[in-house]
């Protein structure tokens, strides 16, 4: 998944879907075998090994989801939520030191809003004055509010998800590229959710091959906001007469339906 839109990059966002049977973590790792930088995932267990010490050319670096982090609160301080479950007769506390959690780290959603899209550096001064002091907050306040915790509590659990990837979460604050969510892979990654009860099963390994391509096709016209079906329809016509050495002109960043080129999603 590349969008550098948030950081005025000049590369137009894309997707790619690779297909695996299951979920081991040998299939990462093979996908990015000599690779090296910042890689913004969630806690996925597979991805361990990619951050380990000994891994060659070098261990990548980390960059945690303030998204999965503030997950674990919301669900403990959702007062609406909370109602609803209460009134159909379950037990649904409220926990305030959850609801604070919810409202520091939106603290921090309210920064970026106001400048997303400047460039990598200019994106990185306002996070280094605006946003690195209340990260220092954010790591005293639940640190304290931890040792008060029965380590079994889901409170605590939500704390200790974030403060034991600390490092990784304010990675932030050292490059101005780095996103506070990977929420952009996630978005994409909707179309095959919401598919599962369409099509469980993709019948083979080379279905779910298949499946891929159309996957990272369809996501990067949509990414572009090109519509899919209409890409797809005009490029499969001409593709048979089109100058092999132009293809590059009917990638969706490029396409041109008739005499119009259809913009970038802002």
């Amino acid at each position: 998944m590349r969008d550098d839109r948030p950081f005025a990059g000049a590369d137009p966002p894309a997707a790619i879907f690779r297909y695996s049977r299951d979920r081991r973590g040998e299939h990462p790792r093979a996908r990015l075998a000599g690779w090296t930088g910042i890689l913004q995932a969630d806690a996925y267990a597979g991805y361990d090994q990619l951050y380990a010490p000994g891994r060659l050319p070098v261990p990548l670096v980390g960059a945690s989801c303030f998204a999965h982090a503030r997950r674990g609160f919301f669900g403990l301080a959702d007062i609406e939520g909370a109602a609803r479950r209460k009134a159909r007769g379950k037990d649904s506390p409220i926990y305030p030191v959850a609801v604070e959690a919810v409202r520091r780290i939106d603290a921090l959603f309210d920064i970026e809003r106001g400048c997303n899209g400047l460039g990598a550096e200019a994106r990185l001064a306002v996070r280094r004055e605006h946003s690195a002091p209340l990260m220092a907050e954010l790591y005293a306040w639940p640190t304290k509010q931890r040792s008060l915790l029965s380590r079994h509590q889901g409170l605590a659990k939500a704390i200790h998800y974030m403060l034991r990837r600390w490092p990784s979460f304010t990675r932030f604050l050292d490059d101005g590229r780095v996103c506070l969510t990977n929420n952009a892979a996630e978005r994409a990654l909707r179309c095959v959710a919401l598919g599962r009860k369409s099509w469980l099963f993709c019948g083979s390994d080379r279905g779910g091959q298949r499946a891929a391509i159309m996957y990272s096709l369809i996501g990067t016209a949509k990414l572009n906001n090109v519509d899919p079906q209409a890409w797809l329809a005009d490029v499969l016509a001409r593709i048979a007469g089109h100058p092999a050495s132009r293809l590059d002109e009917l990638l969706p960043w490029r396409w041109r339906q008739g005499d119009r080129v259809l913009p970038l999603a802002a």
